[in-house]
């Protein structure tokens, strides 16, 4: 087996002084500020170099994987897997099952539909995206099974990420604000939940006040029910937080915000930013979560929000909850334009830039992004180059963990069964139906975890 020659095995960037003030599990996140002070070496924290693991993947010695479902093939249903997997969620489904939601980024056309429900169930006839649920078996040793597989949601589009709640249901996201005017039977833009248990596919129902932008990734506060929810616009995102009327019940509407930072109204958190300093934050209400004028403007509810003081950031996507605080990166924040990782804790209305990528070769655009029950946090890359999978250890160190060595596709939707013994992870495959093209792959990881910092 060959090595894949591309980057350093480890790389460290600088320390700030406020790394100790992190949560526990993550203490040891580190801040790159630039490349000033920034080495590189060899580290126990990481799992050695990639190398060829098959076809589709390149891991480090002594790690697995298995395919378990590929775009195309007939689920349990007799649906075809649709196309461009993306964003994922895992919930336990008794002793020795997990249950994974999944998303399809579908991007069809109005005028070709290709609904995945029925026409009673789905949200838009025209619309092809929507996500499917997979059970597995999680067996004591080896590649786990799957028992069956099927359409959970259908009738949106462009369902990107989302994010698991604490009562067991999956929330799908629309990045988009598409509608009437560009042919669709109802406009776009929304988040909607998808039950955990739900054993064939739900009525899709839009969750209006959450909001109607291009979403993102959200994450839930267990402490409060609070959702957070991250903005995919070029140079004009929003952090926001949506507070439900009735508590785990997201139907029944509730008040959505814009984190601001306290006495620096419309701060630019793109770049500029020194790691490791402390902002105290507050959130500003958005009076209209769904304005009619978002039809035509992608920014219709990110204005409001700045408006009244709310803070700008660029392309939000990852977003993750763990340490008691919310975990969220901007794909191209940074002096370099490479990837900004972000805290908040909602304990302490806190913010903190912990990490900025200085270069390529450390971090090419955060996008997805996960915590292991070790408690080191995974990164997908999204970029138009070579795909990796970044670990980055408690200690700090971020080093590759995977590449991809089937295509140019990125990476998405990464969850560690509840044991940690497994990652599941898609390959996302092509958006658009362009003949044979890239395949869509959701796939299980399995290896020595406990030699290194995932």
């Amino acid at each position: 087996m060959s090595d894949i020659p591309r980057r350093d095995f480890l790389r460290r960037a600088g320390v700030y002084a406020g790394a100790a003030a992190l949560a526990p599990s993550l203490s040891g996140l580190l801040a790159c500020n630039g490349t000033a002070g920034a080495s590189r070496r060899t580290s126990a924290l990481g799992y050695g170099p990639l190398r060829s693991a098959g076809p589709e993947l390149a891991l480090p010695q002594g790690f697995q994987y298995t395919l378990l479902s590929v775009q195309g093939q007939p689920m349990t249903d007799g649906t075809p897997t649709p196309r461009a997997h993306d964003g994922m969620g895992l919930f336990p489904a008794g002793d020795d099952r997990v249950r994974l939601v999944r998303n399809h980024e579908v991007q069809n056309a109005p005028t070709e539909p290709s609904p995945l429900v029925s026409e009673a169930l789905a949200y838009d006839p025209l619309a092809g995206g929507g996500t499917t649920t997979l059970e597995l078996r999680l067996p004591s040793s080896g590649p786990p099974e799957l028992v069956r597989d099927f359409v959970s949601l259908g009738g949106t589009i462009i369902n990107c990420a989302g994010g698991i709640t604490p009562w067991r249901s999956w929330l799908t996201c629309e990045e988009t604000n598409q509608g009437l005017s560009k042919g669709w039977s109802v406009p776009h833009g929304y988040i909607f939940e998808v039950p955990a248990d739900a054993d064939g596919p739900t009525r899709a129902v839009p969750l209006k006040d959450m909001g109607r932008f291009t979403h993102e990734a959200v994450a839930v506060d267990p402490a409060t029910g609070f959702v957070y929810e991250t903005e995919d616009t070029n140079r004009r995102s929003g952090f926001y937080r949506f507070r439900p009327d009735t508590r785990q019940v997201l139907s029944e509407g509730g008040t959505l915000e814009m984190l601001a930072v306290v006495g620096q109204p419309q701060i630019d958190l793109r770049t500029g930013r020194e790691p490791g300093v402390w902002m105290d934050v507050e959130w500003v209400a958005i009076p209209d979560p769904d304005p009619q004028e978002a039809e035509r403007d992608v920014s219709a509810v990110f204005q409001q929000g700045f408006e009244a003081g709310g803070a700008r950031f660029s392309r939000l996507e990852g977003c993750f909850y763990a340490d008691e605080s919310i975990y969220f990166d901007a794909t191209n924040g940074g002096d370099a334009q490479l990837g900004q990782v972000w805290r908040y804790v909602p304990g302490s209305e806190s913010l903190v830039l912990v990490f900025e990528s200085p270069s390529e070769d450390v971090l090419n655009a955060p996008d997805n992004l996960a915590v292991s029950p070790r408690g080191g946090l995974l990164i997908c890359e999204d970029n138009s180059g070579i795909s990796h999978l970044h670990g980055m250890s408690p200690a700090g160190e971020i080093f590759p963990f995977a590449q991809n060595t089937l295509n140019q596709r990125e990476f998405a939707g990464p969850c560690f069964s509840p044991d940690g013994r497994y990652l599941f992870v898609n390959i996302q495959g092509d958006l658009f139906a362009r003949g044979p093209g890239n395949l869509g792959y959701t796939l299980a990881i399995w290896g020595p975890w406990e030699d290194g910092g995932l």
